[in-house]
């Protein structure tokens, strides 16, 4: 069995919105502002993951990075291109501009469900994917990359709960100026 595992770069307050200001909102680009040792690489030590696992993405999320990841050559960019993307959309038809992409048939927690048995799924970004995902206690596990940055507004990972989630913290580690913290599900919850 797999598990579910959500990456986000989040603010102090836990705005998931505009963190390389592409969208254009007033306080985007937030994650960027502090250099690259806190955003490149595999800052969310997804290592074998990459490897054996399949990543989920949203339309707009997949569109941001179809234009950035094909046209890297790193060892890291080289993994983003070759695991499989799962492709969340009801408004798209086409994913051939990212290789090993592929749309998301039929109901999105049927189909995560079933193919979580079968590898890791990697969901990142894709903030309304996530909220569907967590509704359905689906998130096995969040890793984080935490910014010393407090918006006071945007899209927050948490917004769309009605109900507690309880979470054990795993690890806590340095990246630059971002912390990554990695929770899993408490059992005790």
């Amino acid at each position: 069995m797999g598990k579910l595992i959500v990456i986000e770069f989040v603010s102090l307050d836990m705005v998931i919105e505009d963190p390389d200001g592409a969208d254009g909102t007033p306080w985007g680009g937030w994650a960027f502002r502090y250099g690259p040792e806190s955003v490149a690489g595999d800052k969310f030590a997804l290592g074998e993951v990459l490897d054996t696992g399949a990543m989920l993405l949203g339309r707009a999320t997949w569109q941001r990075f179809s234009r950035i990841w094909p046209g890297r050559d790193d060892e890291f960019s080289r993994k983003m291109n070759a695991i499989p993307k799962l492709v969340a959309s009801r408004s798209s038809d086409g994913v051939e501009a990212w290789s090993n992409s592929s749309l998301l048939r039929g109901d999105l927690i049927e189909e995560v469900a079933g193919r979580r048995r079968e590898r890791d799924i990697v969901v990142a970004g894709s903030g309304s994917v996530v909220a569907a995902l967590r509704a359905h206690d689906l998130v096995d596990e969040y890793r984080l990359l935490v910014f010393p940055t407090v918006l006071g507004r945007g899209r927050r990972l948490f917004d769309q709960d009605d109900r507690p989630l309880g979470l054990a913290l795993e690890s806590a580690e340095r990246m630059g100026q971002a912390v990554r913290l990695v929770y899993g599900r408490d059992a005790a919850a």
